[in-house]
């Protein structure tokens, strides 16, 4: 007699579906800024090798230090301070901060401009990353990660001068007890942070801002198309109302500061003028709020703008 089994014929498995990975907007983030440090390498490179060449003629010229230490005898306290123990480390700063801000002006001009005319952005728009995250991780490279790695170069920059000094200085016999009791090391490195978050990060964000938006629409000439609508309406004004309000406005912000700031101050020739009038000033300053609002304007606009424009 056949008997039929009452086993339930088994069905195909059924695939178990697997939950998608959530990945957080900071790691998003943390990840993008990885990104542009490593393809951005000019970010490091460029401040790496100026205070290089910086330290090469500072080595070559150390030789003469001990006579300059002797001859400065007959000078008077304030010059031989200056001169001799603080000019060259001042010299070091102004030099990285200007490296700064150039990488800062090409960076924004390639940012969203590199993108386009290697078509890279179309790999980049298939990943699960927003067009917001894109260019805040963009423009947080000229406003966080240059003043910040500059800060790091130029102090290391000038303990190395130090030691060199230093070493000079006793390899000649001579005492290094006014060295380093008259140089004010912490206070430079101090004010040179307040300078670099206040001027370099904050109040030339608008600058940065204004270039990112033009490196997401140009289609070639990027710097060209960022400076000539600025001397556009400069001339404009110039010939329709024959004062020169934009241009003094556009002086300003490309300046160290304001005038409440003062340009002698910021780049003057001494460390501690650097620092002065100090970060709190600088944020009490309307000028200030104006061009940050004006810097968030362009980064949504830049933002709008890279989500709807085409490779080059």
């Amino acid at each position: 007699m056949n008997t039929q089994s009452n086993a339930v014929p088994a069905s195909p498995r059924e695939p178990h579906e697997i939950a998608p990975t959530v990945i957080s907007a900071g790691r998003r983030m943390y990840w993008s800024v990885r990104r542009e440090l490593w393809e951005s390498r000019s970010i490091y490179i460029a401040p790496l090798a100026a205070a290089g060449l910086f330290l090469f003629g500072f080595l070559i010229s150390a030789h003469h230090l001990p006579d300059k230490m002797r001859a400065a005898a007959a000078l008077t306290p304030m010059v031989q301070h200056y001169e001799l123990i603080e000019q060259p480390f001042t010299l070091a700063a102004l030099l990285l901060m200007g490296t700064a801000f150039i990488v800062q002006v090409f960076y924004c001009l390639d940012a969203l401009h590199g993108e386009r005319r290697d078509r890279s952005i179309l790999f980049w728009k298939s990943l699960p990353v927003s067009d917001l995250t894109t260019v805040l991780s963009k423009a947080s490279i000229p406003l966080v990660i240059v003043p910040l790695l500059t800060f790091a170069i130029t102090v290391a920059t000038q303990c190395i001068m130090l030691l060199i000094t230093s070493a000079v200085l006793l390899g000649s016999g001579l005492s290094i007890t006014t060295l380093w009791t008259h140089l004010p090391f912490f206070d430079m490195s101090l004010m040179l942070f307040f300078h670099l978050v206040g001027i370099h990060a904050l109040w030339y964000a608008p600058i940065f801002g204004w270039l990112m938006l033009v490196s997401s629409w140009a289609r070639r000439a990027a710097l060209l198309w960022a400076t000539l609508p600025l001397f556009a309406i400069g001339i404009a004004e110039k010939i329709a109302f024959n004062t020169s309000h934009f241009g003094t406005l556009m002086g300003s912000r490309f300046g160290p500061g304001t005038e409440g700031l003062g340009s002698s101050k910021a780049i003057g020739m001494s460390m501690a003028m650097l620092g002065e009038p100090g970060l709190w000033k600088l944020l009490s300053d309307p000028g200030l709020w104006v061009g940050l609002a004006f810097t968030a304007a362009f980064l949504a606009a830049a933002v709008r703008m890279r989500r709807y424009r085409e490779p080059i």
